[in-house]
């Protein structure tokens, strides 16, 4: 069974906690002055990278909250989580685009 870090309540089953996708996405400012094409870029466009992916989760049988996770997509194994609002852990800084915009 996989183990996931919540960053609230410890080491919990993976069957606690939902994806919320990738993480760092942040919601343009000037949406009214979008276009469809940026709009739809927005919404719809996430990496899909193979190998270490910055997502956010939420301990939805647990304490209810959100974090970031740093996620290895082709052996599943969690690399890191912490809280939203935390820097991300020094040693994988260069793996997160943090406050990146879409």
């Amino acid at each position: 069974m996989l183990q996931i870090n919540c960053p609230y309540c410890g080491t919990r089953a993976e069957i606690e906690f939902t994806c919320g996708g990738e993480g760092g996405i942040v919601r343009p400012l000037n949406s009214e002055a979008m276009d469809d094409r940026q709009w739809g870029d927005y919404v719809f466009m996430r990496e899909n990278p193979k190998g270490l992916h910055h997502e956010q989760w939420r301990h939805s049988a647990g304490c209810g909250r959100w974090f970031n996770a740093l996620r290895h997509t082709v052996n599943y194994r969690f690399e890191a989580t912490w809280k939203i609002g935390e820097p991300v852990p020094a040693e994988f800084a260069a793996h997160v685009n943090q406050g990146a915009s879409k």
